[in-house]
């Protein structure tokens, strides 16, 4: 038996092909090495996962339909698969549109056609986003409520992959579990995110740009919080309903915390202060994220251990380390 990882050498698919094989797990990891951020971090990754026993890797697309389903003939001992390539970042989705619809949408189908065709697959789990929540203005944010006012196309992407995972679960009676992340840090983050933008840019001494002048919320949830909520969806398919075995949960650090705050944690890690540009909210951003994880905890058993006062300086650790700054 082995359990599949698309998007193996991205942050959290790293980390989660990690703690599988610590559990004595086979993975066969997938990934295209893509451009978006510096490749090098990915490869990095990779030769982390490389050199342990049990690791099998694939480079190829989600979007090559005719590589992707050939997994199916070469692994068909896979019983669960671990869906978490994807055109990241919501910025970037008014910049290349294009890129999300063919990652998102094709890929995310082909991986599906893919599961339907793996003769032993159990589970089909999938990262979508705190994004789908768009502006809605209650909160914290619940699984229950209507994600149907995406804000971003990244967002709209993500809600699409619901939508399409609900249906095969429904036609081809597929076990799927989809996990909504929320603003995922810690070490070997992406150089997109907030907490890697801003680091680097202390210690290079350049300043840092604070969208909606500084006035904005996230519910910063540190990597080892995730891994732990992915690794118990794992093993726990949803039963075959009366409509479709399929389930959305929640990830997050349920706490809701002011930007400024997170920024000056990284300057205590950092041991400078921030050179600080304040603008106004971009396109496609919301001003403030909170999980309501009840759900995930109830079936789960999803808690999240790390609040960011831990996570930053260990992911200042890490960035010195790897950067040797």
């Amino acid at each position: 038996m082995s359990i599949l990882v698309t998007g193996a050498a991205g942050f959290i698919g790293f980390h989660v092909a990690q703690q599988l094989m610590e559990r004595g797990q086979s993975v066969i990891g997938v990934d295209n090495l893509n451009d978006y951020y510096d490749p090098a971090l990915k490869r990095a990754r990779l030769a982390r996962l490389e050199g342990r026993n049990g690791f099998t890797f694939r480079r190829l697309d989600v979007q090559d339909r005719e590589s992707v389903l050939a997994l199916a003939g070469e692994f068909p001992e896979v019983t669960e698969i671990v869906h978490l390539a994807a055109q990241a970042g919501v910025r970037y989705s008014l910049e290349n549109p294009f890129a999300y619809v063919e990652t998102n949408l094709l890929g995310h189908l082909t991986v599906l056609e893919l599961a339907r065709r793996l003769p032993r697959l159990r589970h089909f789990v999938y990262a979508s986003s705190s994004s789908v929540y768009g502006g809605n203005k209650e909160l914290p944010f619940s699984v229950s409520q209507r994600v149907d006012s995406p804000v971003s196309l990244y967002a709209a992407t993500k809600r699409a992959d619901e939508l399409m995972t609900y249906c095969y679960a429904h036609l081809y009676r597929l076990p799927s579990t989809g996990l909504r992340f929320f603003t995922v840090y810690g070490p070997w983050g992406r150089p997109d995110m907030s907490a890697y933008i801003f680091t680097k840019a202390i210690f290079e001494g350049r300043p840092i740009r604070l969208f909606n002048n500084g006035d904005m919320r996230r519910d910063f949830t540190y990597i080892d919080d995730i891994v732990a909520g992915v690794l118990a969806a794992i093993g726990e398919p949803p039963a075959d309903g009366a409509e479709a075995p399929h389930r959305v949960y929640n990830l997050g650090n349920h706490r809701s915390e002011p930007l400024l705050r997170f920024v000056e944690l990284i300057e205590q890690a950092c041991g400078r202060p921030a050179i600080r540009e304040f603008a106004e909210m971009q396109p496609g951003d919301v001003k403030e994220t909170f999980a309501d994880i009840e759900a995930a905890r109830r079936d789960l058993g999803f808690e999240p251990r790390v609040p960011i006062d831990e996570g930053i300086p260990r992911f200042v650790d890490w960035y010195r380390d790897y950067h040797r700054a």
